[in-house]
């Protein structure tokens, strides 16, 4: 019989390792609704019509495909080899998946405002977190099962909800303890005007593909990709040109503008990073011509956050404007923008540069050691009033030796052991242990739940 195992590219998580994933998703939840945003759940799977076709060819690879039921029924296998056929000439077929894992949270997202429209209030203003399930190939900081923390603002094309999603960034990444991250952003408007002014108009995203692999292959391949896309050296030389801007914000911008100066599309694109950039100033935002984010539904502001630069991670978060994400599920003209938290990877970074909190609190507060059955059974009377008390406890589930209670705790992370024997019950006394420090006092069984309240800081109306 071979051993247990997990899919590759998915992870087990329990105890320490969730308490500091718990702690990470706690803190950009807080700030979230700190910003008037509300939560939002959608299923596992959607439709797959509903996420084909929003992602790109590139994206669309990537989406986990559910087999429907009954392909070995002897009534379908003709159907069925049909179906494969389909699939295996790069198309796919309703006869052998109709359902696929959500790819991300933001197209089920679309659908699900396209479905209430009637009943939202808009400007609509939602978070999410969620896991999402990609088919891509497994390395550090890629995995194929990851949890997504989004905050989305649908209804409004106003500029002030970039803002506030910049300060969403900000904030929750300052309360981690990120401080060092740079939040990148560009306009597609600037790279739709790019394949404007290379005659190219209608290949603004094979541009955007090209240039969104600029980090992984360098310039020249991203040059070979795009003649290989069939573009002519008099254009690559452009792209090139707009990809080697430099400096700082203000520098960038007068390229740009130099760039683009008979252009109104990326003109307008240039306008609104200006405006980020003037009400963003305290932040740490980073005009880079370069993002471009492959997939097909941004229109305007684009982000991405970055890790501190001595953390070799790359991405952490990103998101963008998409001003007809749901015309795609019949409801046009309804304005989106959204931003995305990568937590696994933020859990990563946090993890490298050993920056969670130092006491990562513990399921449990105290431990009762188990001397013997009678005293077991009185134990458990006394540990459920400190639980009705908010304190959390819990009994050793058999007398055992004393080091091997002990060891256990030690395992568990538990901060305290209660010791109550005959003797104590008896006198109506018991002995707490500090299990950091190994030192031990006596007390009245009575004030036990107040001892724990004053220790743990906890209020005393619980």
């Amino acid at each position: 019989m071979s051993k247990p195992s997990i899919p590759q590219g998915t992870r087990d998580f329990y105890g320490e390792t969730l308490y500091k994933r718990n702690f990470i998703l706690q803190t950009i939840k807080n700030v979230f609704e700190l910003y008037g945003f509300q939560p939002l759940e959608t299923p596992a799977m959607e439709n797959l019509e509903t996420l084909m076709g929003k992602y790109g060819d590139e994206g669309d690879k990537l989406i986990f495909k559910i087999l429907n039921n009954g392909l070995a029924d002897p009534k379908n296998i003709e159907k069925t080899k049909q179906g494969f056929k389909k699939i295996l000439d790069g198309r796919n077929s309703e006869d052998i998946s109709s359902r696929a894992l959500k790819y991300d949270l933001t197209i089920p997202f679309a659908r699900f405002v396209a479905m209430n429209y009637g009943q939202l209030n808009f400007p609509f203003k939602r978070y999410q977190v969620q896991p999402v399930w990609r088919a891509d190939r497994p390395q550090k900081g890629r995995y194929r099962e990851f949890t997504q923390c989004d905050a989305d603002v649908v209804g409004s094309k106003s500029l002030i909800n970039e803002i506030e999603l910049a300060g969403i960034y900000h904030k929750a990444f300052n309360q981690l303890g990120l401080k060092e991250y740079a939040l990148h952003i560009n306009n597609r408007k600037i790279l739709a005007g790019l394949a404007e002014i290379c005659h190219a108009p209608d290949k603004m995203i094979d541009i955007s593909i090209a240039i969104d692999k600029l980090d992984k292959i360098g310039l020249e391949k991203v040059k070979e990709e795009l003649q290989q896309r069939g573009f002519e050296n008099e254009q690559v030389s452009l792209v090139e040109k707009y990809l080697l801007i430099a400096g700082n914000n203000a520098s960038r911008i007068e390229s740009m503008k130099k760039i683009f100066a008979n252009n109104e599309t990326a003109l307008k694109g240039i306008e609104e990073l200006e405006f980020i950039i003037t009400h963003c100033g305290s932040y740490n935002i980073i005009i880079d011509g370069t993002l471009a984010r492959g997939l097909n539904y941004y229109t305007g502001i684009i982000f991405e956050a970055k890790a501190p630069a001595n953390v070799k991670m790359g991405s952490i978060g990103g998101g963008g404007r998409y001003d007809d994400l749901t015309g795609s599920f019949g409801v046009p003209d309804i304005a989106g923008v959204g931003i995305s938290f990568g937590v696994d990877r933020i859990y990563d970074v946090m993890d490298e540069l050993d920056i969670f909190p130092a006491k990562m609190e513990s399921g449990t507060t105290a431990l009762f050691m188990n001397m013997g059955s009678d005293e077991a059974l009185s134990t458990l009377k006394i540990m459920q009033v400190l639980r009705e008390e908010g304190i959390s406890c819990e009994l050793y589930h058999e007398q055992a030796k004393m080091d091997k209670q002990f060891k256990y705790a030690s395992k568990k992370n538990i901060r305290y052991a209660v010791i109550i024997g005959s003797r104590e019950i008896t006198e109506g006394k018991c002995s707490v242990k500090h299990l950091l420090t190994s030192s031990q006092e006596e007390i009245l069984i009575s004030e036990l739940s107040s001892w724990f309240k004053k220790e743990l800081r906890l209020p005393n109306n619980i």
